[in-house]
């Protein structure tokens, strides 16, 4: 496949200011990317835009992939009802650090050079800057993005200068690249067309030269119409620390059957005939879930390694009772006392109080409930009594569970 045909085959395209889209198969173009430190990690949403990123480099193309510790020192507001703040300087280095680890763990392999606007940004002179750049940057331009009309409205929070100059800073980031690293095309997730295409806009007044702007769409669970990776517990992270690997694998593999072809082709290298032939198999018998597993193996090895994608391959079989927790070695044991609760009972300790400790019940009550109602099992068997016996344990151990969620189980280990 060409390029633009893969991207459109991925479902990579959103809106894009090149007039025809084949413009990207032709030649080498030099393109940036870029990530604020707002955080000390990205989430499976800057991934998404990362994946068409390494599109972009696989076929050719030069990549600059950013580092914003100028832009991070403010704060993107689109999307923010209220003023963000502000972030320590050593936050926002220690940010850069680990957001940069992560670009070199997602393209891996991939020909790319590093930047930070930190850098042409620390010594420029206030009113250099709004002489030269900011004289041709329209305030109408600005004042009509959705977001400031949102924090200016009646009732609102209302926005400060800093937050209402992100998206000029941001634009020059663009102008700076492009004359000084020959860059001539900016690649964003959805939420930052309207602060990309001020680069676009001052690059064509301040050189009369023209670029180009091409974004990813957001990611949406098409099953609940909700953001892509947004859960109970929050955003689905790259940072192991933030997202265990078996936490991220189990994320995948409990994905909605509607998106899966989607996130099959966004997330992950397959190709289209691996895709349509899982697709396929998944259809045929969808309780199976082959094609999560294969996705939630593809991820997990792409961000967190081989050795940690098989970890959380064999913790996740162990919780769905795929295999006999008897059968568990001491670093499969220490990975599931990390992702579910653990305790420790007698032969014939309480059920009940079991239950309580783990937080799968707030109170004995409840416990009884739960179990009258058929609601508890240990190591897959359904639990009828108050009290633990020696036959429920498997070499001493059990994996107790509420209803049919893996998440909701706890480790249960013999004194």
């Amino acid at each position: 496949m060409t390029l633009s045909e893969e991207l459109t085959w991925r479902g990579f395209i959103n809106q894009t200011s090149y007039k025809d889209i084949t413009a990207v198969d032709n030649g080498v173009v030099s393109f940036y990317f870029g990530v604020d430190p707002s955080s000390d990690s990205m989430t499976i949403g800057n991934l998404a835009s990362a994946m068409m990123v390494r599109q972009f480099i696989s076929h050719g193309h030069k990549a600059y992939l950013l580092v914003g510790g100028a832009t991070g020192m403010i704060g993107d507001p689109d999307g923010k009802s209220e003023e963000r703040q502000l972030q320590s300087l050593e936050q926002i280095d220690n940010n850069k650090k680990a957001i940069a680890a992560q670009y070199n763990q997602v393209f891996s392999g991939q020909d790319f050079t590093l930047v930070d606007n930190y850098d042409w940004f620390k010594d420029m002179n206030y009113l250099d800057f709004l002489r030269d750049i900011g004289k041709h940057v329209p305030t109408r331009q600005m004042l009509g993005r959705d977001f400031i009309q949102s924090r200016l409205g009646e009732n609102s929070s209302g926005i400060s200068y800093a937050e209402f100059s992100y998206s000029l800073i941001q634009g020059y980031d663009f102008l700076y690249l492009h004359q000084n690293m020959g860059v001539d095309l900016q690649l964003c997730g959805a939420d930052q067309w309207g602060n990309s295409v001020t680069g676009v806009d001052l690059i064509r007044r301040i050189t009369g030269d023209e670029v180009n702007v091409w974004s990813s769409p957001l990611i949406v669970n098409k099953a609940t119409g909700v953001k892509f990776g947004k859960t109970e517990d929050g955003a689905i992270w790259l940072d192991p620390n933030k997202t265990s690997p078996t936490a991220f694998y189990q994320f995948w593999v409990n994905c909605d059957d509607q998106g899966l072809e989607d996130y099959l082709k966004v997330y992950t290298l397959l190709t289209k005939d691996e895709i349509d032939s899982l697709v396929s198999e998944h259809s045929s018998n969808p309780g199976a879930r082959t094609g999560q597993k294969r996705l939630a193996e593809e991820v997990t090895k792409l961000i967190h390694g081989d050795q940690n994608a098989e970890l959380a391959k064999q913790v996740t079989g162990y919780l769905t009772q795929e295999y006999s927790i008897d059968q568990a070695e001491q670093n499969i044991i220490e990975a599931l006392r990390q992702e579910i609760p653990s305790l420790r009972t007698t032969a014939d300790g309480s059920i009940l109080d079991a239950l309580v400790e783990a937080g799968l019940a707030s109170s004995k009550g409840e416990a009884r409930k739960l179990i009258a109602g058929r609601g508890i099992s240990a190591n897959g068997k359904l639990v009828e009594r108050d009290n633990f016996e020696q036959t429920d344990f498997n070499q001493g151990r059990l994996i107790l569970r509420r209803g049919k969620a893996f998440k909701d189980s706890a480790l249960v280990e013999l004194s």
